[in-house]
């Protein structure tokens, strides 16, 4: 199987024709607190309520070598690793490190099924040539941004179809990527063992290997009426098809779009405010661009800050009138940050427009307005960049020195 793994400098393998990604982050309740605690990243760590009834949440891998895993009772893990280190969870603090994973997988496409708090389908199909990309740098592009903004690392699964997406995701771990192409999926599945299969449980394993198929290749070869006979019609075709590699579930969306953002991490803290009121033009450039390619518009503008600490605030305000229009957020958003932020060093700064509607409404029209069509502009900027790409027309002030003089 590590022919299929990802490595820095390697080629990547074809991933023409896989559109299906499947994200996992790496023991997410555990990494998200080890972020401020870094001196226990080496130790075997869990989150627990440590109570004598209280249950393991999740565990790191050092932690997961004594035999240690999630759902297991704590005193079974205390057992098994005498020096286990216990974090109490941190309320809140799971769900708002969730939303801002989702809310990259969504800047990319919007066609994401999310299976938990630290698991997600992603369709970027539709996304490819939109984004000029490919479905791997889509891939290494979430687990450098989910690195970067959140702290964290994820493993990622790249295939054809969902169910293959979702075992290679589990080999990539931890901190990697598996890419199955299109023309090897059956070269990935046969040699391995049945409980491979989506639905397959410990009696339902038992019941194939009675019936001699210890891999997803013998049941690949078994005759299907007898397999259906032995399990039943519908689990017998269900465990044939995904023998062959055939999984037609789509991803599917679980809610309209509540709302669309951009974050940035620094690769440096940045102190100055000047700076970051620039950063936020130009994040709130790529909001307003993309509510306006999904015909969306949004109420509340939200700035989110990251300090060096990982300390978080949000503060949000909410206009008199929907905007799509990167100007009116950027204002917002600078004001936000004058208004709320302290000071101190930022590692990470972002725009978000929630309470998204289609416009239909219409829009407010305000008589004898001196000030400039700003959306016009925008939405005629918006044209170049599809005709010539995403640098044809930018804010003069976010042009670097060269391009000034030009």
């Amino acid at each position: 199987m590590g022919r299929f793994r990802v490595r820095p400098g390697e080629p990547v393998p074809d991933d023409t024709g896989c559109g299906m990604l499947h994200v996992d982050m790496d023991a997410f309740f555990v990494s998200v607190e080890l972020r401020t605690r870094p001196e226990l990243a080496d130790k075997p760590v869990v989150v627990s309520g440590g109570g004598p009834r209280a249950v393991v949440a999740a565990a790191n891998y050092p932690a997961r070598k004594f035999g240690v895993r999630s759902a297991m009772p704590f005193s079974t893990a205390k057992r098994l690793c005498p020096h286990l280190i216990n974090i109490p969870p941190t309320s809140g603090l799971y769900s708002s490190v969730s939303r801002g994973v989702m809310g990259i997988f969504r800047e990319l496409t919007p066609l994401v099924e999310p299976l938990s708090l630290d698991e997600a389908f992603l369709d970027v199909s539709g996304a490819l040539r939109r984004l000029g990309a490919t479905p791997a740098s889509l891939g290494a592009e979430i687990r450098s941004r989910v690195a970067a903004e959140h702290g964290i690392t994820c493993s990622v699964g790249v295939a054809k179809v969902k169910f293959v997406a979702k075992l290679a995701s589990g080999m990539a771990k931890p901190d990697g990527m598996v890419v199955v192409p299109a023309a090897e999926t059956l070269a990935f599945l046969h040699p391995l063992p049945v409980s491979a299969l989506w639905g397959v449980g410990a009696r339902t394993e038992e019941h194939l290997r009675r019936l001699g198929l210890a891999t997803i290749a013998d049941v690949a070869a078994f005759p299907p009426e007898r397999l259906k006979k032995s399990l039943g019609v519908a689990a017998g075709e269900h465990l044939y098809r995904l023998a062959h590699g055939v999984d037609e579930r789509a991803v599917v969306v679980d809610s309209p779009e509540k709302s669309i953002g951009a974050e940035h991490t620094f690769d440096v803290d940045r102190h100055d405010r000047a700076s970051l009121a620039l950063e936020l033009l130009r994040l709130s450039e790529r909001v307003g661009a993309t509510l306006r390619e999904r015909g969306v518009r949004g109420r509340t503008v939200s700035i989110k800050v990251r300090f060096a600490d990982f300390r978080t605030i949000t503060r949000a305000r909410t206009l008199v009138a929907a905007t799509d229009v990167a100007r009116e957020i950027h204002a917002v958003a600078v004001a936000l940050l004058t208004e709320h932020a302290p000071t101190g060093a930022v590692r990470l700064i972002g725009v978000r427009v929630e309470g998204l509607d289609t416009g239909e409404a219409g829009e407010q029209l305000v008589f004898e307005s001196p000030a400039p069509r700003w959306r016009d502009a925008e939405v005629a900027a918006d044209v170049a960049r599809s005709k010539f790409g995403s640098a044809a027309v930018r804010p003069a002030s976010l042009l670097g020195p060269r391009e000034h003089g030009r």
